[in-house]
């Protein structure tokens, strides 16, 4: 299989998920320059399961998280192709809203995961997966790296 069969179209999600083996992770992000924090906070995140569904925020999405009007650096369809090459995760699914609740709706993961930066119990998407069942956790921050402070390093 290539990486590439990794991206799913929304509308696809119900039967790409059905075939994909259980129980289902789903975490969500930008994922704007891919560093060693996102790697090993994905290998933690696929591991709780028997696949990893990863939301990954739009351009359009990204821009309303106010990170800056030049981010993302790296545009939509480079970031999931790069994402979609880790053996970690199982699928990558694009959506434009600033959260995933909508497509949370449609793949109704087992277990919903962010990173220990979030406060998990605050967010809308822990609701929803409780709603049917399922559960959210928070998994180790890893101090000394993020996208906006390499995005900081480099412009110096």
């Amino acid at each position: 299989m290539s990486f590439l069969d990794k991206l799913c179209a929304p509308d696809d999600l119900p039967a790409r998920v059905a075939a994909l083996p259980q129980p289902v992770v789903f975490t969500n992000g930008v994922f704007d320059i891919l560093h060693r924090g996102h790697v090993s906070y994905l290998a933690q995140a696929r591991a709780l399961g028997g696949s990893l569904v990863l939301g990954l925020n739009s351009d359009q999405s990204a821009r309303q998280l106010g990170k800056g009007p030049d981010r993302p650096l790296n545009a939509e369809a480079d970031r999931a192709c790069v994402l979609a090459a880790l053996e970690s995760v199982s699928l990558v699914v694009l959506f434009d809203e600033k959260t995933p609740v909508e497509l949370l709706k449609r793949v109704r993961p087992q277990l919903y995961v962010k990173g220990g930066d979030y406060d998990i119990e605050s967010l809308e998407e822990t609701k929803w997966v409780r709603s049917w069942g399922g559960d959210a956790r928070a998994l180790s921050f890893v101090d000394g790296y993020s996208t906006t402070s390499l995005v900081r390093r480099i412009r110096g």
